[in-house]
């Protein structure tokens, strides 16, 4: 098949700013050349890169010879000057053989300049207009011709001479340029004018293009507190690296009474030696200027010349970053600032330039203020000393306010009390009052006492409230006087003390079981509940562990490892020697007591469900047989605690948890299952009613049985006196 025209590819293009279909000489179909197409050579016709066979644009790719050249212009219509010269730079790019002139701008030239001719291929002149320039026309002293202006070739770069030196062109020495007339006669003319500013360079432009943006910060104080109402203000320093400036801000704290100011110091270099004084204006300048003056000639000439040995200058010296350092003291216009620490950067900076390695910082913070005491005028006696002394605090008296916290943390809630009992009995002379027994409760939220006496009948006294719940000052203290008063404290009260009430002397014989529970989990405050300190004080006894191990053994024949209360006591004081005080001896009980069942009657905790019970009307109890009976799948008429405790507290069974738990254990067997037909059944008070509860009286004959007519209560029958032989003196079982 022949191949046509029309097989060649075919693109658009632009020609002349264009656009037209352009046919590119590619080969046809298959790659096999059409008809009549002639090759396109791919180098250049002049030798490229010593015979490389790389394409010219490749090799030659940013590479320009630069050559400099003037023009001669003539000025036919100007009386000034006759001819001008121009400059030019010659660029011709090896790449693509093309060529651009431009023409430097000069200051105040007129005349337009930049790009004179525009980079493409320029032609020859006449009548080689066929041809175009190739680097080969090209030397130094030469001219060349580009659209008929004459361009004088009088030099070139050093790249340039080498790749001519290279392609084989012999060069020309280097010509000269001639020089303006009108410039140099401008030049002449500005050189004798008269310098409105004359100028003297300072090259501050590295500096500030090193140290932009880097600023050294240091903390410092200026401790005014000499001066009439000064104090020590907090200032943060800013060094500036870039022009040697200081800016200083203050730390304004919180209450300061100060109004807040953006900076203590404005930015500017600040004098070592200031304040300096009061200087006449143009005294302090950065360059000295001298008038000329040329007589009184006809042609007189005023001029200006800077003074280069700068006679009569005002020197001032000013701080720089040497200057600075932590502990040193700068002047800020007469104030005397002390730099107390820098930041990391500030430390890394004169580790770096200055070799300083002693960073230690200095304290800005002032010394704390001396507290004078404040003295207070003697208690009058009207009213409270607290309430006086609020009339001495503020013109307007308040309230005395009490310790909340301690209040909301001591208050009593729930079974906690936070009230410690004590049974007393009052110290006297008189007979009729030595039978007399009291209550004494210290309430821990306040600090308060109060005194009660129970009803005794046919005593003669009529009982109930011996004193009212208030604070109780101790004895010997002075009445009328300015220090505030002491009161009696928890920690003064134990068995066995001796407690001065109001002028009524109390021996403390007793304390409930929670007064002796509350004292032992806090034994940092009540050192004689603290089980430790008693044993240290029988361990001191060492030497005598053989002789105490007789004597209980002969005091336990049936050897019980158990001894009743009064020979334990007898063995014990013997031994100690009255080392053991009342109230310790009783801890000492309470550890080696043998517990005994003390757990209530069952009855009576029944017969306190069915009081509320009945005062509720509650008599759904079939229903919860039936919910019990459902859910025994296995039929053992038994169910877990937690089962019944959810029944019990869904089904709203009115009666407390308290007594709920107590009464729910009492029925559990040893799996943890209770049976709740006999559950259930004890709790229907229609079905089996108990007998109603008897309020017990606080009498004489109780309070007997209780205490067994001995000066200390007895807190356990029998104590384990093995045990306690084993931890306190190491006896082990024979």
């Amino acid at each position: 098949v022949g191949k046509e025209k029309f097989h060649k590819s075919q693109h658009w293009g632009f020609c002349n700013n264009v656009r037209m279909l352009v046919s590119e000489d590619k080969p046809g179909i298959g790659g096999e050349p059409l008809p009549g197409q002639k090759p396109k050579p791919k180098y250049s016709e002049y030798p490229r890169g010593m015979g490389s066979s790389v394409p010219s644009w490749v090799a030659f790719d940013k590479q320009v010879l630069c050559f400099d050249a003037y023009v001669e212009d003539e000025m036919p219509d100007k009386s000034q000057e006759k001819y001008r010269i121009r400059h030019y730079k010659i660029l011709f790019y090896l790449e693509d053989d093309t060529i651009q002139v431009n023409e430097p701008q000069l200051k105040n030239c007129g005349l337009p300049q930049g790009t004179f001719i525009r980079r493409h291929r320029i032609a020859l002149p006449p009548p080689d207009e066929d041809k175009f320039y190739t680097v080969y026309h090209f030397n130094i002293n030469i001219d060349v011709v580009f659209y008929g202006r004459t361009f004088r070739i009088y030099n070139c770069d050093t790249f340039t001479k080498n790749f001519l030196k290279k392609i084989g062109v012999k060069l020309n020495p280097p010509g000269r340029c001639p020089e303006d007339p009108y410039m140099k006669t401008r030049r002449e003319t500005l050189d004798r004018m008269k310098p409105l500013r004359p100028y003297e360079s300072f090259d501050t432009l590295r500096q500030f293009l090193e140290y932009n943006r880097k600023v050294l910060r240091f903390f410092c104080v200026w401790d005014d507190s000499a001066s009439m109402f000064g104090d020590r203000r907090e200032l943060v320093l800013h060094y500036f690296l870039c022009d040697d400036t200081i800016e200083i801000k203050e730390v304004m704290p919180p209450n300061s009474g100060r109004d807040a100011t953006s900076l203590f110091l404005r930015r500017r270099k600040l004098p070592k030696f200031g304040p300096p004084g009061v200087f006449q204006p143009g005294q302090i300048t950065d360059r000295a200027v001298l008038n000329v003056y040329s007589g009184t000639s006809g042609k007189r000439v005023d001029d200006y010349l800077l003074d280069k040995y700068k006679l009569g200058k005002v020197d001032q010296e000013f701080y720089k970053d040497g200057d600075l350092f932590i502990g040193a003291t700068i002047n800020v216009w007469g104030r005397k600032v002390l730099l107390c620490d820098c930041d990391e950067f500030t430390k890394t900076y004169y580790k770096t330039k200055y070799g300083i390695e002693n960073f230690n910082s200095i304290s800005c913070k002032a010394p704390p203020p001396l507290k004078i005491k404040r003295k207070f005028p003697p208690y009058n006696g009207f009213g409270s000393e607290e309430d006086s002394l609020r009339t001495c605090i503020g013109l307007m008296p308040t309230p005395h306010q009490r310790d909340f916290k301690k209040f909301m943390e001591k208050d009593s809630y729930g079974n906690i009390s936070n009230i410690l009992r004590f049974f007393a009995k009052l110290i006297t002379h008189k007979c009729m009052d030595l039978d007399r027994m009291f209550v004494i409760s210290y309430f821990l939220s306040d600090d308060t006492i109060s005194v009660f006496e129970p009803i005794e009948r046919n005593s003669g006294f009529t009982g109930g409230m011996f004193l009212k719940r208030s604070r109780v000052k101790k004895p010997g203290q002075e009445v009328f006087k300015s220090e505030p008063s002491e009161y009696i404290k928890a920690e003064e009260l134990y068995i066995g003390a001796r407690v001065n009430v109001n002028g009524y002397l109390f021996h403390l014989l007793n304390a409930d079981k929670y007064t002796l529970r509350y004292m032992e989990e806090n034994s940092d405050k009540f050192p004689m509940s603290s089980i430790e300190l008693v044993l240290q004080k029988l361990k001191e006894e060492q030497s005598k562990s053989r002789e105490v191990k007789q004597v209980f053994r002969d005091a336990d024949p049936e050897f019980t490892k158990t001894v009743d209360y009064n020979t334990f006591r007898d063995i014990i004081m013997s031994l100690t020697v009255g080392k053991l005080t009342e109230h310790e001896f009783i801890t000492l009980v309470r550890r080696y007591g043998v517990s005994e069942d003390t757990g209530p009657d069952m009855n009576v905790l029944i017969a306190q469900a069915h009081e509320q019970l009945r005062k509720n009307t509650f008599e759904n109890f079939e229903r919860l047989l039936a919910t019990c009976i459902y859910e025994d799948r296995e039929k053992k008429k038994v169910l877990p605690t937690k089962d019944i405790r959810r029944l019990c507290k869904s089904s709203r069974l009115p009666v407390t948890d308290d007594l709920l738990e107590i009464i729910l254990s009492g029925f559990e067997d040893g799996e943890k299952q209770i049976n709740y037909e006999l559950f259930f059944n004890a709790l229907n008070w229609r079905m089996n009613p108990m007998p109603e509860l008897e309020g017990v009286s606080f009498t004489k004959e109780k309070c007997e049985d209780k205490w067994l007519g001995m000066p200390s209560p007895i807190p356990a029958k029998r104590v384990d006196y093995f045990r306690l032989l084993k931890e306190v003196f190491g006896i082990e079982e024979e």
